[in-house]
């Protein structure tokens, strides 16, 4: 492909240089085609495939290479972004199961404490009941003393009036007024 080229360009610097070369000799020698622009055709031919082998097949195997190595190299660049963008998926992934799995880990430890402050509120209610009832059946039995006070004062008192006004030694009132 670029043989051609380069033969097509060298044929065409060739058509300038002879338009150039009839151009300077204006009155000059005229060229007619004889068997020299054979001569001459066969002395380019070899110039070209001269060209060709020394200077233009390396320099056309030069850029093939460099071709198949930016190709190459963009193949693997391809395959390496590819390769990244699988393991972002695959990250982004993990972390969405992560994320779901450190919030069931949060809502069980929430459901774990509200059941420990449960049951503490429980006990405390079952230790303020037992409290309460203590406190009441204290209350009850100070209740009881006071009115077994209240009655032994109310009948010391009674004995003393009831002297004051009979003016006499009461021993003891009458079991109806007892109550």
């Amino acid at each position: 492909m670029v043989d051609s080229d380069a033969f097509a360009l060298a044929f065409r610097f060739w058509e300038v240089g002879s338009l150039l070369l009839l151009a300077l000799a204006g009155g000059a020698i005229q060229l007619v085609p004889d068997g020299t622009l054979l001569f001459h055709l066969g002395i380019i031919a070899v110039m070209v495939a001269l060209l060709n082998v020394t200077l233009l097949k390396p320099i056309n195997r030069i850029v093939e290479n460099r071709e198949r190595r930016t190709k190459g190299r963009f193949a693997e660049a391809q395959s390496i972004l590819a390769s990244v963008r699988e393991k972002v998926l695959e990250y982004e992934s993990r972390l969405r199961e992560a994320r779901a799995e450190g919030y069931v880990l949060l809502e069980e430890e929430r459901a774990a404490v509200s059941r420990e402050r449960e049951r503490k509120v429980a006990e405390i209610k079952v230790e303020v009941a037992s409290w309460l009832h203590g406190q009441k059946e204290k209350l009850r039995m100070d209740a009881e003393q006071i009115r077994a006070r209240l009655e032994k004062d109310a009948r010391t008192m009674a004995l003393e009036i009831a002297r004051q006004i009979l003016r006499r030694e009461v021993d003891q009132l009458p079991h109806n007024e007892q109550g």
